[in-house]
């Protein structure tokens, strides 16, 4: 990433009407409102959280997503973030909710922000494929907050260990299209994504991820506040990759139940958990590809370059709209 530049120049004061203030990173706008004037929180600690999440979802798509996006903050007493959810409509917007005791620690632990983030770079779908709008935000999130220098490998994978198995098809499961249970929305769509990642990598001997394919969805045009096909996007994923991975997955997996031997793949990729941590074994079969999937070592990221810096405006008092 390029050297950040931020003019910390003001502090969210009392006022009946919102403060507005934006951050630039590249060509794009990131406008952050909160609503009302309860949050009590310093100016900084929203910035860094803001733009942590922004680093990661740029990293990982080598640019912004969009051109310009709204996050309306609503304060609540107490600590902790939550109910974060992204919009497509005006020009795209993400809404969450910030506790006023919230402290760094918890800022720079967050996930919530990042996943809503990445909801902005893919397409708007049927409701029926919403698990593939989630598996991705829930797949990429951490690998994005990882190229960022934001997580830690070993937390992420000590996560996808302890919680893809909820994402596996349970008993009366009828795919992922037919099935809209948390579990096969959130981590059968995180599944998905892994194995779509994993088999991109080997058949491109580990030249291109699914990053490559989720890049090329998103330079196409394919972002939040486009509606699109889901197979269009998905088949616009492989041609970007240059292999068939993603729509016979899909063709796979959609209306039936597909099981995966879990423990099997995470001994090919060398992840062994303990049930308290992980740790890796470069020996493994598909160990390379764990790598690269944490690195961002595909032929892309390699040859990509470094985002723009990020600038920081000043905040102004703004009337609700």
């Amino acid at each position: 990433m390029g050297a950040l530049l931020f003019l910390l120049c003001f502090s969210f004061v009392s006022a009946k009407d919102e403060m507005t203030s934006s951050l630039l990173i590249g060509n794009a706008r990131i406008d952050i409102r909160i609503e009302g004037s309860t949050l009590r929180l310093p100016a900084k600690d929203i910035f860094r959280w803001v733009r942590s999440a922004a680093e990661s979802v740029t990293a990982y798509y080598r640019r912004f997503p969009v051109p310009q996006v709204l996050i309306r903050i609503t304060p609540f007493e107490g600590r902790g973030i939550r109910n974060g959810m992204a919009f497509g409509d005006r020009g795209g917007r993400i809404t969450i909710r910030v506790g006023n005791e919230t402290s760094p620690a918890e800022f720079a632990s967050d996930w919530m922000l990042t996943h809503e983030m990445v909801h902005l770079a893919f397409p708007s779908v049927d409701e029926r494929h919403h698990w593939i709008e989630e598996g991705i935000a829930t797949y990429v999130e951490p690998i994005a907050r990882i190229h960022a220098g934001h997580l830690k490998a070993e937390r992420m994978w000590f996560d996808l260990v302890r919680d893809m198995p909820q994402g596996l098809p349970q008993v009366g499961d009828r795919g992922l299209d037919r099935t809209h249970t948390w579990g096969r929305t959130y981590w059968g769509g995180a599944l998905f994504c892994l194995l779509a990642d994993v088999e991109i990598r080997r058949q491109t001997n580990n030249a291109q991820g699914l990053e490559n394919a989720l890049r090329g969805i998103l330079d196409a045009g394919g972002d939040i506040r486009k509606d699109w096909n889901l197979e269009d996007a998905l088949r616009t994923g492989d041609r970007a990759v240059g292999v068939n991975v993603l729509q016979p997955l899909y063709t796979r997996m959609k209306d039936k139940p597909v099981g995966v031997d879990l423990d099997s793949l995470w001994m090919q990729l060398g992840v062994r958990s303990d049930g308290a941590s992980v740790h890796f074994d470069d020996t493994a079969t598909l160990s390379a590809i764990r790598r690269a999937i944490t690195a961002g070592e595909s032929a892309g990221a390699r040859h990509a370059s470094p985002s723009k810096p990020f600038t920081v405006f000043a905040g102004r008092a703004v009337g609700s709209p």
